[in-house]
């Protein structure tokens, strides 16, 4: 059971991780910085990239980390009481299925901020 609960915890730290970031992200993005938040080369263009990246990826992340939360739960109360190989497998492709959502959501923030803004990171009208 030890290993159980010390699964769970593990395969509900990301998307706890992404959704309340992106709560916070999408609500009040953080001053442009290069410490903290989402930094590519896009989103640091100026203020407006910046703020833009993080409410898009605020987005993102805070739906898909309830998604996989749930998913989570979901799978590690069908192996409950199972053998610690089983429990340890299911925790491990959960993990690693929730790797998908969030570096899908950088694939994505980077394309709406091209469709959204010229090279200079000035706004394309239209």
């Amino acid at each position: 059971m030890g290993y159980w609960i010390f699964m769970t915890c593990m395969t509900v730290l990301l998307p706890l991780t992404m959704a309340g970031f992106g709560s916070r992200f999408e609500k009040k993005p953080p001053r442009r910085n290069g410490v903290f938040g989402y930094k590519t080369t896009r989103s640091m263009k100026n203020d407006d990239t910046w703020d833009f990246a993080h409410r898009y990826v605020g987005r993102l992340w805070r739906f898909w980390g309830m998604v996989t939360l749930f998913a989570a739960l979901l799978v590690m109360l069908l192996v409950l009481n199972r053998d610690m190989e089983t429990v340890g497998y299911a925790g491990t492709v959960l993990v690693f299925a929730q790797l998908v959502p969030l570096f899908v959501s950088i694939f994505a923030t980077e394309r709406a901020l091209k469709r959204t803004f010229d090279r200079f990171g000035q706004r394309i009208e239209g």
